[in-house]
């Protein structure tokens, strides 16, 4: 899977760096459409498990451990980069407060603070994703799921989601995306909050 995942991406890098026109709004809608086939696909897995279903039901205040520990595990990262970057605390929390989530993180970031740490923003939250991509069959064998779901940050519900239920059962498609989707809100609400510090 992880082979796959690294051929997908550097094909695509070379694709786009070969094109002799912008080739953006073609992936875009590509994109999109595939996340929509992805999500129904999701929901026809979900009603056909209703074992699935009831387990949800059951764990009920449990689905909210893997979003708050992913919170909680950003910030200490965050913290702790702060430190051996020797860059201001808020700043490298309103970072690590994308949550993977690349495009939203860096436009509030550049508009409410500046243009460089924008565009750490942007990288960073890039590289969260990619390394998500690529260590969530791992951390899913050798660790867990549920530590594979946090480790894609705001990314479960959409781009990780596959490769997240494919490296686990299809079971855990569920945790994941309410996982993700509680990250995606608070992006907006923890972005700048981290900011005004």
């Amino acid at each position: 899977m992880i082979v796959i995942i690294v051929a997908c991406l550097a094909g695509g890098i070379l694709i786009g760096k070969l094109a002799i026109f912008s080739l953006s709004n073609i992936t875009n809608l590509i994109i999109t459409l595939g996340l929509f086939v992805l999500l129904f696909s999701v929901g026809i897995d979900l009603g056909c498990n209703k074992e699935a279903l009831r387990n949800i039901r059951e764990d009920g205040i449990k689905l909210f451990i893997v979003p708050v520990a992913t919170v909680l595990g950003t910030g200490f990262g965050s913290s702790l980069a702060s430190i051996l970057l020797k860059m201001p605390l808020n700043e490298t929390l309103a970072v690590g407060a994308g949550f993977g989530w690349y495009s939203l993180s860096g436009v509030l970031i550049t508009q409410m603070h500046s243009v460089e740490l924008g565009t750490v923003a942007f990288l960073s939250n890039v590289i969260r994703e990619v390394i998500a991509l690529i260590s969530i069959p791992l951390i899913s064998r050798y660790i867990g799921s549920f530590e594979a779901v946090g480790v894609a940050g705001a990314t479960a519900m959409d781009t990780a989601l596959p490769v997240i239920v494919k490296s686990n059962s299809p079971d855990i498609a569920i945790y994941s995306f309410i996982s993700g989707f509680l990250l995606t809100l608070l992006v907006p609400v923890l972005v700048p909050l981290a900011l005004g510090l």
